[in-house]
Parts: C-alpha cells; sequence; structure tokens
C-alpha cells in the first residue's frame, strides 16, 4: 500500500546535474541524502558516488592511499580472481572493494524542488584509514543550534558510523567512530528525552541475529550504551532481508514515528513506519505490516542499483512529511507523505 506522493518534477537531481569534485573522475550515482534547514532553505547532503571513465575489458575504481591521496586500481574484467558480480562491491584476491568512492555534498533549495550548489557551503570526504573507502548516507540531526552529521564510515577492515558536527557549514568538529564496525544506518533524535540523547543504530551479525535496528542512549551525544534492540526482520514480509532506521524520529501525539527501510533477499528496497513510546523509545507500539513506499515508478526501478527507494531525512511542516530518497541507487527524488495516514495504517 504504497501512500507517498511523489513529486511531478522527480527525479530532482541526476549525475549529469553535477560536475565531478574528484580530478578525473566521473559520477556514477547520487545517493540518500540527509536533510536540514539552513538560512531559510532546504538543505541535501548528497552521498555523490565517483569513479573513474570506464574502458573496456577493465573495471578501475578510486581508493585513499596511505597518505590520504586518491589513488586509482584497475583490473583485467576477465581475471579469474575478479568476482565483479556486484555493481557496488568486488572481490579481489580475497579483499573486498568498492566499484566507487562517496563522499558527501551540499545542495540547497527556496522551493524544495530546484537545488543548487553554495560555493561557500564545501563537501566532505573522507578522512583518516577508517574512511579510506569513502563516507556514505549522512543522517543529519538538527538539535539545539548545532548539527549532527552520523554517517557510514567505510574502509578495507569494516564500515562503522562515524560524526561530525557543526554550527555554521563553514567549520566542522569531527568526532571520530561512535558506533563499531559493523554498523550504519544511525538516525540521531532532535531532542533528547530524560536529559538522554537517543540514537537508532544498526549493527550487523552474519553468524548469528541479523541486520536489525537498535536503540543506544547517551549523556553528551559522542558516548552511547544501554543498547536495545527494536525491530528485527520478518520471514516472508517486504523487511525479511535487512531493516535499517531513515531520518530522525518524528514526534507525534502517539509516539516517535520513524521512516525505515526494509529489503527482501532480492534486495528489493522499500519504506515503512515505526511507532515508538513518547517517553521510552525502546517500546515499539506499532509497525508496518506493509510497506508505506515501495519502487513503483521507472526512476525507482532501474537505475545504478534497481528497486530501491532509501530515505536518509525529511522535513515537517504540519501534517506533511517532505521526505527526499534516492531512487535506485542513482537520482535523488521528492514525496510528500500524511503524519495522518502513516498513523492509520498503525492503528
Amino acid at each position: 500500500m504504497d501512500i507517498a506522493q511523489r513529486f511531478q518534477e522527480n527525479p530532482l537531481l541526476k549525475p549529469a546535474d553535477l560536475k565531478p569534485c574528484i580530478e578525473g573522475m566521473e559520477i556514477a550515482c547520487l545517493l540518500n541524502p540527509g536533510v536540514f534547514r539552513w538560512k531559510g532553505k532546504i538543505g541535501l547532503l548528497l552521498r555523490v558516488a565517483e569513479r573513474p571513465r570506464q574502458q573496456d575489458g577493465k573495471i578501475s575504481f578510486p581508493v585513499f592511499d596511505e597518505r590520504g591521496e586518491i589513488k586509482v586500481l584497475t583490473f583485467d574484467k576477465d581475471d579469474p580472481e575478479l568476482d565483479a558480480s556486484d555493481p557496488r562491491v568486488i572481490l579481489y584476491r580475497g579483499q573486498n572493494y568498492l566499484t566507487t568512492m562517496s563522499y558527501l555534498r551540499p545542495v540547497f533549495s527556496a522551493d524544495g524542488i530546484h537545488f543548487a550548489e553554495d560555493e561557500a557551503v564545501r563537501p566532505l570526504y573522507g578522512k583518516g584509514e577508517l574512511e579510506s573507502f569513502g563516507i556514505e548516507d549522512c543522517r543529519v540531526a538538527t538539535i539545539g543550534d548545532t548539527y549532527y552529521l552520523t554517517y557510514s564510515a567505510v574502509s578495507p577492515v569494516a564500515v562503522g558510523v562515524g560524526l561530525i558536527t557543526t554550527r555554521d557549514w563553514q567549520t566542522f568538529d569531527r568526532r571520530g567512530m561512535i558506533f563499531p564496525p559493523h554498523n550504519k544506518d544511525c538516525a540521531l533524535f532532535e531532542e533528547t528525552i530524560g536529559g538522554m540523547y537517543y540514537a537508532f543504530h544498526r549493527p550487523s551479525s552474519p553468524e548469528l541475529g541479523g541486520n536489525y535496528i537498535w536503540l543506544a542512549q547517551s549523556p553528551d551525544g559522542v558516548h552511547w550504551g544501554q543498547h536495545r534492540c527494536v525491530a528485527t526482520t520478518r520471514p516472508g514480509c517486504w523487511d525479511e532481508a535487512r531493516v535499517g532506521a531513515g531520518g530522525p524520529p518524528i514526534r507525534t501525539p502517539e509516539g516517535w514515528l520513524e521512516i525505515y527501510h526494509g529489503a527482501t533477499k532480492e534486495h528489493r528496497y522499500c519504506l515503512g513506519a515505526l511507532l515508538l513510546d513518547l517517553q521510552d523509545p525502546s517500546k515499539v507500539l506499532a509497525r508496518s505490516a506493509e510497506p508505506i513506499m515501495e519502487p513503483l515508478m521507472p526512476y525507482e526501478q532501474a537505475g545504478f542499483f534497481g528497486n530501491v527507494v532509501f530515505s536518509n531525512g525529511h522535513y515537517v511542516d504540519g501534517d506533511t512529511i517532505y521526505l527526499y530518497y534516492g531512487a535506485s541507487d542513482e537520482v535523488i527524488c521528492g514525496a510528500r507523505l500524511s503524519i495522518e495516514q502513516i498513523l492509520q495504517t498503525l492503528r
């Protein structure tokens, strides 16, 4: 039951709409933006994935070296030791590599439809050995006068959650990895509860358990504990293989409303909703039986990695959620959702 009202202007942004920031690269895809307000405008913090222009019979991709400089690795596609069956990740001699390098790139809009860059706000790149494959899928939580950027820090050893804070989008405080590997999909609540910060995160365990949504709390937004699992995958359902939090949860009179993503074993990504207790968000009051949004449009079904709708952020105006999402791991789109309509599906 898809209840999303997609923007008629979709896709809002395509790879061809931006110029590469890394010399010698091309933009392969735009993905999953964090959303924030700044100086009266709507900001999207895009995940931009770049790679070298590909040559016939070869596969090339960038990585940061030990000096923090970008180098390009190239393999023959017919090399028997190369597994390039997944367009996102390749395996060569027991080592995984990403086929693109991602960084975070801000764009702004006065109307929420037409976005452009601001030369005063520069992109954010990976830094250090734990971000040597790039930084991805940033959520932006606005708490007081501070923006909290939680993102996936990717390296050859694993994926963890990094934190950057800023107040002006000019100076940035890198707080390091706040959730250790393997972890991602971290969304902070935009207000404290009982004096504590709260966040969703998604640790992964291939041997025991699975890709589930967890809740943690913190006295300062940096040091986290009291971890509790709040949502698991459901066999035979639209979220049977993995689940993860989207943007910051939304306070409603009935509870915290969290829009989350779920995927099937065939990697079809949809969106659903969780409703959590206002005073104790570890208590799940309701959960979507069916998706509230699924890949139905051509631009959601075909692309760099098809059959995907994936959201990291939104802003709220009255009853309306203005949701920004990545479609098919390639283009950026927008949709409107009614809070009351979502709650009605959960009752």
